[in-house]
């Protein structure tokens, strides 16, 4: 266990998390709005081969979200495109267990997170991207601290069109943690 609050915990991820990350990419309302990669299909193979060199990338970090509960994954975070130069990276979170949604925990993982990517890595700016029609994931950023900076104009291509995507961040100077 690497961090842990309320009903929550982050870990580790590992190759048998493959099994769940497959299950994951085939459901379409859990993929809808997460990264351009799982809009192609994956099997469970290219699943376990990303997941088995993920702990040795330096520019990004990713954890697991398990429910102490049960200690069942349910989705995973992180922070990608860390730039050491710029002392910048950029949030992501995709809750996969349809079953914890609505819950806070996209809330309270967005804060674990960015208090790890300002604390520990020494970032001073975090920023994420959302769809605009992903209202829950933006009221969960805006719980969590980030301020809206901007609208890409048609930036993702969703459901047969092109939509927007805001920006949003925080900054270190800004960031009162928990």
């Amino acid at each position: 266990m690497l961090m842990e609050a309320e009903n929550i915990y982050l870990r580790s991820l590992d190759v048998n998390d493959a099994e769940l990350f497959y299950v994951w990419s085939c459901d379409r309302d859990v993929t809808r709005y997460s990264l351009s990669s799982y809009a192609y299909p994956q099997s469970k193979t290219d699943m376990s081969s990303w997941l088995s060199g993920i702990n040795s990338e330096r520019s990004n970090v990713y954890f697991g979200i398990c429910c102490k509960e049960d200690d069942q994954l349910i989705g995973y975070a992180g922070i990608s495109s860390i730039s050491t130069l710029n002392r910048s990276g950029e949030f992501f979170i995709l809750i996969g267990n349809k079953a914890c949604w609505g819950q806070g925990i996209g809330t309270l993982v967005t804060k674990l997170v960015t208090h790890y990517a300002i604390k520990t890595l020494g970032l001073h700016r975090v920023q994420l991207t959302a769809y605009t029609r992903n209202t829950a994931a933006m009221n969960a950023y805006r719980k969590a601290g980030y301020q809206h900076e901007g609208v890409m104009r048609q930036a993702g291509f969703r459901d047969g069109q092109f939509v927007d995507k805001v920006i949003m961040s925080v900054l270190s100077t800004e960031w009162t943690g928990f």
